[in-house]
């Protein structure tokens, strides 16, 4: 199968894969009722699937760089079919919760999905084949509470992890015909010592560093808004149902198509112009965010807005950090995306708080510090990081390794 027609088939497997750890949030009110939990308890089901998904990244993304990632990624797939089964079917409390972690560790398929399809691709279509692939994640992420809350309210909860499980299965089937095989590293790496090189690779790597960092604010930016949404407009005077707030996630997936330009324009060398533009769309998205109290639609552009520049800022960090150790992009990722769900539980607990003390004012507020943080954490670091490859490329005639380029100059000097 060509390229272009593989990189899709990933984006569609990938955001299946992530989604299923999003479908429970609308879903928590009828789940507390069929199975005889309190409120405080079935909100552990979220918790324990975010756990769960950051120890897949640091467990199981790793291995990409040890195994083959076709066998890795269908074998982690059909895993999830299990899971997902176990929790249509789990009888009591304790052994959905079980379930659940274990689908969020297991959904970390689709970030392997995304290292595989950038080796696969040709470093000048690189970013462009990590836009496809990221813009199916971001697009699974943020349909999971729409499809979870219509096939709810249709059909009951169970229902809809039965209907993921086999859609879960049909794409395995999938990506087991088309996908082609990745080479095996030739370095035999024992796994605790995989595992251990996540974290030197943070000591070794300026890139990673930089990268990893900028994606914990721009993470903790986005669930600054989409966390706190749900309160906001399901009280007077919007008073909206479960699927109709769920519906607002097909806003948030029109700005994903951010994702494909990004890779487009950091293929041509536009890197630095793109992360420009997508941290500052980030912060013109909460002048109108705070816009909420007269008119939903503003909310519907502010994630539109939001969301394009999220993906600019994503698929760019991906696209230079997989050009530094190719060898190691599987452990690039995991690393990189552990900082991911560093920041989205910090926007998850930040916006809380914000929101029952200060209101809808008090989140955009802060969200838009951290944007406005993330946009200076940028200009402060990307000149020195720059700088950094310049003198590292100096001090040896014979590069080993590829580093980030630009045609660009630095915007901050």
């Amino acid at each position: 199968m060509p390229l272009p027609a593989v990189s899709w088939l990933f984006s569609v497997a990938g955001g299946l894969a992530v989604a299923n750890v999003y479908y429970a949030q609308p879903l928590l009110d009828l789940i507390a009722a069929d199975l005889g939990i309190d409120h405080a308890t079935v909100g552990l089901i979220g918790t324990l699937t975010q756990i769960g998904y950051a120890v897949g990244l640091l467990l199981l993304v790793p291995l990409g760089d040890h195994l083959d990632r076709r066998t890795l990624i269908t074998a982690q797939l059909g895993l999830s079919v299990a899971a997902l089964a176990a929790v249509a079917l789990s009888p009591s409390a304790p052994l959905m919760l079980l379930f659940m972690a274990a689908v969020g560790m297991l959904a970390v398929a689709a970030q392997v999905m995304v290292a595989h399809a950038a080796s696969l691709a040709h470093p000048a279509d690189r970013g462009r084949v990590v836009g496809v692939v990221t813009s199916g994640i971001v697009v699974g992420i943020l349909l999971a509470r729409t499809v979870a809350g219509t096939i709810g309210d249709l059909a009951g909860w169970r229902a809809v992890y039965i209907v993921s499980a086999l859609a879960t299965g049909a794409m395995a089937v999938a990506l087991a015909a088309a996908v082609p095989a990745g080479r095996r590293s030739p370095e035999r790496i024992r796994y605790p010592r995989l595992v251990r090189s996540v974290f030197t690779l943070f000591a070794e790597e300026p890139v990673l560093r930089v990268r990893a960092g900028l994606a914990l604010l721009v993470f903790t930016a986005v669930t600054v808004l989409l966390t706190p949404m749900v309160l906001a407009l399901a009280a007077p005077p919007f008073s909206l149902s479960h699927t109709e707030i769920g519906l607002f996630g097909l806003a948030g997936a029109a700005g994903a198509l951010g994702a494909g330009h990004a890779g487009r324009q950091a293929d041509r060398g536009r890197a630095r112009r793109t992360l420009a533009i997508g941290l500052t769309a980030m912060l013109a998205a909460w002048p109108l965010a705070a816009l909420l109290p007269h008119s939903v639609w503003w909310l519907v552009l502010a994630m539109v807005v939001i969301d394009y520049g999220l993906q600019s800022v994503h698929v760019v960090n991906q696209h230079l950090l997989y050009q530094v150790r190719p060898e190691a992009q599987s452990r690039l990722t995991a690393g990189y995306m552990l900082l991911y769900s560093v920041g989205s539980a910090i926007g998850a607990i930040g916006s809380t708080l914000a929101y029952e003390h200060g209101g809808w004012t008090a989140v955009c507020a802060l969200g838009g510090g951290v944007s406005l943080l993330a946009l200076a954490y940028w200009r402060a670091t990307e000149c020195l990081l720059a700088d950094h490859l310049a003198v590292d490329a100096d001090r040896s005639a014979a590069p080993t390794r590829p580093e980030p380029t630009s045609t660009e100059p630095c915007l901050s000097r």
